[in-house]
C-alpha cells in the first residue's frame, strides 16, 4: 500500500504524540524498575478517533521509540508488539465516532480490552525477559494502575475531542 505524504506526516505526528506522552509524564516504579505513564491514553484516543491502522502504528512504534529513547531498549521489541496490538484491538472494537456518540458500550469495552491486553502482554514479556513469571507478576498492579489512568484520561480528553468533532479532521483507517 502506498502512503501519501500527507498520511506519512499525520502518522508521524501520531507516533510522536504517543512517544511524548509516554516519556513526559513518567512515575518511576521501584518494584519493576519501570515507570507509569500516560502514553496509553494517546493510543486509546488515536485508535478510537482515527482507526485501527493509525492506532496500531502509533501505539507500537511510538511506545517502542519511548523505550529506546528512555533507556528501556531491551523492552522495545515487546512494546512494539504489545502496544501495536493494543491499538489494533481498540480500533477494531470501538465504534465511536461512527455510532454518533462517544460514550458507548463498545468504546468502554475497547478501552478495557486494550488495557487488559497491555497488562497481560507485559506480564508475558516480563516472564520471558526475566525468565520468571513469578517475578513478572510484580508488574501487574503497576501496569493495571497505568491502564486505569490511561482510560480516565482517554474518556476525559476523548469527550472533549468528540464535542470538538476532531473525528471529522481525518477519516478512520
Amino acid at each position: 500500500m502506498k502512503m501519501t505524504t500527507k498520511e506519512l506526516c499525520i502518522q508521524s505526528l501520531l507516533i510522536a504524540l504517543v512517544t511524548a506522552f509516554t516519556m513526559m509524564f513518567r512515575i518511576p516504579v521501584s518494584a519493576t524498575h519501570g515507570y507509569i505513564h500516560l502514553g496509553d491514553s494517546m493510543i486509546l484516543l488515536i485508535a478510537v478517533f482515527f482507526g485501527t491502522k493509525r492506532g496500531m502504528m502509533a501505539g507500537g512504534i511510538g511506545s517502542a521509540l519511548a523505550d529506546l529513547l528512555g533507556g528501556y531498549a531491551h523492552w522495545s521489541p515487546f512494546t512494539l508488539l504489545i502496544k501495536g496490538l493494543m491499538g489494533f484491538l481498540v480500533g477494531k472494537i470501538a465504534d465511536a465516532p461512527q455510532s454518533g456518540k462517544f460514550f458507548t458500550f463498545r468504546t468502554a469495552l475497547a478501552s478495557f480490552v486494550g488495557t487488559v491486553w497491555m497488562v497481560l502482554g507485559y506480564f508475558i514479556g516480563g516472564g520471558i525477559l526475566k525468565s520468571s513469571f513469578a517475578v513478572a507478576a510484580m508488574s501487574v498492579p503497576e501496569n493495571t494502575i497505568q491502564g486505569i489512568a490511561g482510560i480516565i484520561v482517554f474518556f476525559v480528553v476523548g469527550g472533549a475531542f468528540y464535542k470538538a468533532k476532531v473525528y471529522k479532521i481525518l477519516p478512520r483507517q
